[in-house]
């Protein structure tokens, strides 16, 4: 199993050495995830966590009418879990559904438990990581509220462009709160501009 990815991720917030690498690898496994199937559905408790080494996922959940709302997007070199849910053992309150076929190295929550145990720096490295996620997570929820829609979806092609061709259009109408059909007319009108 080439861990090396999720490894090299980790070494931007810590230093390990070749027998903590070692271990690491040792505990990791692979899944893939075809576009349109989920990795946690809301319900589920979580019991892995997910290091997205090709593709892109969406969390998303649904609202009191029954809309399907995409809370932001995850793509190569991010964490996919419900944190809470796999801390707590409480089921999930969202989805995290593959939007393209993706490839993820997996740490089950066993494993993150004997690395918890036999690493010295293994919380410390995680709770960088997850403070690093907490604030990506504010960032790509929060820039969109004070915006109108063209905005909104002027800022998504400005800052998230490697997702933009490669999500379908409902999910990027779904993230920005408008209907496909008028993000179809955004679309033309901002390519008419052009």
């Amino acid at each position: 199993m080439n861990a090396t990815p999720l490894i090299d991720y980790l070494l931007q917030f810590g230093t390990l050495n070749s027998r903590q690498i070692e271990l690491i690898g040792s505990l990791v496994t692979h899944k893939q995830v075809p576009a349109g199937d989920y990795f946690l559905k809301a319900g589920q408790t979580s019991r892995e966590v997910g290091f997205i080494t090709e593709g892109i996922c969406r969390v998303c959940y649904y609202d009191q009418e029954g809309n399907e709302i995409t809370r932001y997007f995850l793509d190569e070199g991010h964490f996919v879990v419900d944190i809470q849910g796999f801390n707590l053992g409480i089921p999930s309150g969202e989805y995290i559904q593959a939007v393209t076929d993706g490839e993820l190295l997996i740490l089950s929550k066993a494993a993150t438990e004997e690395l918890s145990k036999t690493l010295l720096i293994w919380d410390e490295l995680i709770s960088k990581i997850t403070a690093k996620a907490m604030a990506e997570k504010v960032t790509r929820v929060s820039w969109m509220m004070p915006m109108d829609a063209t905005a909104r979806y002027r800022y998504f092609l400005e800052h998230f462009p490697n997702l933009a061709n490669r999500v379908p259009l409902q999910f990027i109408a779904s993230y920005i709160g408008v209907t496909k059909s008028s993000l179809s007319r955004l679309r033309r009108e901002l390519n008419s501009r052009d």
